[in-house]
């Protein structure tokens, strides 16, 4: 199992959102020296999302691009990615990976076509709240199981479901292993879990229940879990 670190934009700054909140709980202002320094504590791993693109208030698509060039890691690029032509753009500016949501589960055609286009490197982020899935900044929520969603992506040449507990996202009490233990078992494809984690133990019953990976945000930026530590044992 990995574990990738979050290096989330907001207005040109690497942030943490505050859970429950509009404002940031961590505000960094040179996120390419962040990712650099994840790198240098040796993660192989990065999941960068454009906050201000996914919930439509602008754009940090040269900072994306910056970061993009000086990887050392395996970047996957996340964040308001709703077009065909925004895929290829950030493939070639060297995206590892192209993380989509809403408009992955609300458009099944389209990602079918851009699964068939990009095979094996599209990730489809799956945001779930009581075993319901949610689109569009957390404020719909589907009626169907999130067991029914997998099971119908399963069809597709996907590089993997990222599954977030979105009633745990930010607190860093623990992670909904159940869930994601279903949803491992479910899944044709890595799946990558977020959401709560907060301590080594946590890790551990992830990677105990077939997770792929991890993204850290909160536990890693606050200090909660030794950043070297976590490398590691989880650098993969």
């Amino acid at each position: 199992m990995f574990v990738s670190p979050a290096v989330d934009l907001r207005d040109g700054a690497c942030v943490q959102p505050a859970s429950g909140s509009n404002g940031d709980r961590i505000r960094l202002a040179d996120p390419a020296a962040v990712a650099r320094n994840w790198s240098q504590l040796g993660f192989r791993h990065l999941h960068l999302v454009d906050l201000n693109a996914a919930l439509g208030n602008g754009s940090n698509l040269p900072l994306v691009e910056e970061i993009l060039r000086d990887a050392h890691a395996a970047v996957h690029v996340g964040g308001g990615i709703r077009s065909t032509d925004a895929i290829e753009q950030l493939f070639r500016a060297g995206a590892d990976g192209i993380v989509v949501g809403t408009r992955a589960i609300e458009d099944p055609e389209w990602l079918a076509d851009v699964a068939a286009m990009y095979p094996g490197v599209i990730v489809v982020a799956t945001d779930v709240r009581d075993r319901r899935v949610v689109t569009r900044g957390w404020v719909r929520t589907l009626p169907v199981d999130v067991l029914d969603v997998i099971e119908a992506l399963n069809a597709l040449p996907l590089g993997g479901v990222l599954v977030t507990a979105v009633q745990l996202d930010g607190q860093v009490r623990g992670t909904d292993l159940a869930l994601m233990e279903d949803v491992a078992e479910k899944s044709n494809f890595p799946v990558i879990a977020s959401g709560g984690v907060g301590s080594m133990s946590d890790l551990r019953a992830l990677e105990h229940r077939g997770i792929a990976g991890v993204l850290l945000g909160v536990a890693l930026y606050s200090g909660m879990l030794d950043p070297r530590a976590v490398a590691q044992e989880f650098g993969e």
